[in-house]
């Protein structure tokens, strides 16, 4: 099956979200990394992340195409103030300098839990966004869980041989990209 220009399009937008929202997992597990965890916990907390980042966005979907079957004209402009929202709290987060990893313990299953729980909070946002949108729910909630997984295991991998600057640089990359898909819909 051969796929249109649009379904390309919409790929493209849904995997440059799901990298932008796996920033915040990719710097929360560089934070996490650099106390050397045990693969096992690594791969733990990774697969946990990425659960939550396929459960998060498809409860937000969800909700999303309810109002916008109620707001129908004005949901494009809302979702994409939403993006923007999510974008600029990323980036205020970064110059906040906000030290993310020293505040959990994965030493837990409730641990494990609340920190996916926490860093998969952005991708609900995203969610109720992609819901107003129509977007393929289906491929979305791949692309988040796969991208939310994935980055949170290069972090927490990297995290052992590099300092706290990539993590920082790497979460405001993903602030920037969503404030940039979102004032696309705004305009």
């Amino acid at each position: 099956m051969e796929l249109s220009i649009p379904h390309w399009g919409q790929f493209i937008t849904l995997l440059m979200i799901a990298v932008a929202l796996g920033m915040d997992a990719f710097s929360l597990g560089i934070g996490l990394g650099m106390k050397r965890l045990p693969l096992r916990k690594v791969a733990w907390l990774s697969l946990s992340i990425g659960l939550f980042h396929v459960l998060m966005p498809l409860a937000g979907m969800m909700l999303g195409k309810y109002l916008s079957v109620v707001m129908k004209d004005i949901a494009a402009m809302v979702g994409g103030g939403m993006l923007c929202f999510l974008g600029a709290g990323m980036l205020y987060q970064v110059i906040k300098g906000e030290e993310e990893a020293n505040k959990f313990n994965v030493n837990s299953f409730i641990g494990v839990q609340l920190v996916s729980l926490s860093v998969s909070m952005d991708s609900l946002s995203a969610g109720l966004s992609m819901g107003l949108f129509s977007a393929d729910l289906y491929l979305a909630i791949f692309l988040f869980g796969c991208a939310g997984a994935l980055m949170a295991a290069c972090g927490l991998y990297l995290g052992r041989f590099v300092g706290n600057w990539l993590g920082s640089y790497g979460e405001a990359l993903g602030g920037f990209i969503l404030l940039l898909l979102g004032s696309k819909f705004l305009w």
